[in-house]
């Protein structure tokens, strides 16, 4: 059974989308990623010293060191610099799902599937839900316009406080509009997965995680990698990581530019379900950072508040639940279920 699923998996991520340009084409087109975000764009980034590797307990709780006072949840409210009118997405009658149940079932990894393999397979299927909703904004009607223009949303942004840049042929970051973004994005996402030598999709490739009850180990021999076994290469979650801050960008803008577009096409709700989903799998799967979490980080804290992130998992453990009850406050109460 195991190797029937990793194997459905491995030729789900084979099945290419005619429009989509193969491997070699991609090779030549695909723009170098862009680098993380600028914020705020028009200063220059100063290059911090390392942070320490064990913070002190003053760090951890979130307590202000210059004077010794854990700030409220109003205080960490403030500090979000959110606008006075805040988004519809923070009112917690609007931040529901199309189903009830934990979302962390669909993130966690089967025992005896491979990581690299359930890993692959969060990729594509996470990129093959987002795809979805980029289109509604992107995609032009018949008139030559689309929801997303160059002229509504002149740059890649997430609120007034984040940006994101791409990196032209120079290697310089130069800051776009929102539509070329989603264009170079859908094509550089696009072009990894149907890369073979990325995402092999060879089912006679295939491994599965050992159980020690019924084989034994196989002996670690050299230098090893997550999906070394089922032939993905040495930087893969390197690769996996890219992607997932990429989709989280896309989640961002279309969240803090876009959601009105999707609450008129009552299409909230289904934006909302993917989107806790792809934040419990890449905290679940360490595909994102915390730092990379925060143009979202108010609607994380809310969700937590509402249950949507179980207590225990890394995305309960990223969230401030004492915002997120302000939040859920602020909006007279939790929704009606």
């Amino acid at each position: 059974m195991s190797n029937l699923f990793s194997g459905i998996n491995a030729r789900f991520r084979g099945q290419r989308s005619p429009n989509s340009p193969g491997p070699e084409q991609q090779q030549a087109q695909s723009p170098v990623p862009p680098p993380e975000i600028q914020t705020p764009t028009s200063t220059t980034s100063v290059k911090l010293p390392p942070l320490p590797t064990s913070p002190s307990l003053a760090e951890t709780i979130g307590m202000d060191q210059s004077s010794g006072m854990i700030p409220t949840a109003e205080e960490v409210l403030t500090s979000y610099h959110l606008p006075p009118v805040k988004p519809l997405w923070l009112n917690c009658n609007y931040a529901k799902h199309i189903v009830k149940g934990n979302f962390l079932t669909l993130s966690a990894k089967p025992k005896t599937v491979e990581m690299g393999e359930w890993v692959a397979h969060q990729v594509v299927d996470h990129w093959r839900m987002l795809v979805t909703f980029i289109r509604l904004v992107h995609d032009k009607e018949e008139d030559g316009t689309s929801i997303c223009n160059s002229r509504r949303c002149p740059k890649m942004s997430a609120g007034a406080n984040h940006s994101f840049t791409w990196l032209n042929s120079r290697l310089q970051p130069v800051e776009i509009p929102a539509y070329e973004y989603l264009t170079l994005v859908q094509r550089y996402i696009s072009g990894k997965i149907d890369d073979n030598n990325i995402f092999p999709c060879d089912p006679s490739g295939v491994s599965y995680a050992d159980n020690p009850a019924f084989c034994t180990p196989l002996p670690e021999s050299g230098q090893d990698w997550i999906g070394k076994r089922s032939g993905f290469p040495q930087n893969f979650m390197e690769t996996c990581q890219t992607i997932f801050r990429q989709m989280f960008r896309v989640y961002a803008h279309l969240y803090w530019s876009h959601f009105d577009d999707l609450f008129a096409l009552n299409l909230e709700k289904s934006m909302n379900s993917c989107f806790s989903h792809f934040i419990l799998t890449a905290t679940t799967l360490n595909l994102l950072k915390k730092a990379d979490l925060e143009p979202m980080q108010p609607l994380i804290d809310l969700w937590a508040a509402l249950g949507t992130f179980p207590q225990g998992s890394k995305a309960f453990e990223v969230a401030n639940l004492a915002v997120g009850q302000l939040l859920v406050q602020k909006a007279g109460g939790p929704p009606a279920s």
